[in-house]
């Protein structure tokens, strides 16, 4: 755990956490904390249940047994604010930059004053303000991204668990949505659980990655993260935890 981690008060706490479907036991007793404004990244072998585990984090599924907890309370959607980058592209094509935005902050009812005041920041922040009236259709994947990343921040989202949101996208083009979502994380302060299964982009955002195990999966390890930002991909510290990280992953 790192020193900023210690001093942090724990946003997260998830505990004794299973998912079985019927015999499939996929998810083990897996617990674990996640500290207020942390970047934590989760990997683990293909098919090791890492979308389940978000699925079950957001009560878009039921945990068969454990208990997950934010801000000392039981996780609730209807309570928490809790935001969601799937691995698919999640823009609603038949509304706007701006009224993609909009979607979380209609739903939990702000003020239109609010809800005015805070498209206008996040436009700015994700560099749309002059697209806002353009309809996905017409986007790049990166304008595309970076709009539903901003949706997702819009609602100050108390958890951002994001889904590999990126392993459909061109290396050029995840490069630079990776150093966007870490400029509006330090921005916003806001805390992200980020599943991925590429090891080097684990490296590069996180500030501690949990290693999972394969079916029924469990956390491995944790590895501490405590590199300058930006990173460099060439920078022996970095080489030798990516390393670390793909010796957890591939010797079992």
């Amino acid at each position: 755990m790192s020193v900023a981690a210690e001093v942090r008060k724990k946003k997260v706490q998830v505990t004794n956490l299973t998912k079985k479907y019927g015999d499939l036991l996929v998810l083990n007793d897996i617990s674990f904390d996640v500290y207020d404004g942390e970047f934590l990244c989760i990997v683990g072998p293909t098919g090791c249940g890492k979308t389940t585990f978000l699925n079950v984090l957001t009560k878009l599924i039921p945990a068969t047994e454990g208990e997950i907890l934010i801000d000392g309370e039981p996780a609730n959607p209807l309570n928490h604010n809790l935001s969601f980058v799937f691995q698919e592209p999640s823009t609603m094509s038949w509304r706007t930059v701006e009224e993609n935005i909009r979607v979380g902050m209609e739903i939990k009812r702000w003020p239109k004053a609010k809800a005015d005041e805070r498209v206008e920041q996040m436009l700015d922040l994700v560099g749309l303000r002059d697209f806002r009236n353009y309809y996905p259709q017409k986007l790049s994947s990166s304008m595309d991204q970076r709009t539903v990343i901003a949706r997702a921040f819009a609602i100050d989202p108390d958890l951002l668990l994001m889904d590999e949101p990126y392993s459909q996208l061109d290396l050029k083009l995840r490069y630079y949505l990776e150093d966007e979502i870490i400029r509006v994380w330090r921005e916003l302060k806001r805390t992200v659980i980020f599943v991925t299964h590429n090891i080097e982009e684990a490296v590069y955002l996180a500030e501690r990655i949990l290693v999972l195990t394969p079916k029924p999966s469990t956390i491995k390890t944790e590895i501490k993260v405590d590199l300058p930002r930006p990173r460099n991909f060439s920078d022996p510290e970095f080489v030798e935890i990516r390393n670390h990280v793909t010796e957890m992953i591939k010797w079992w």
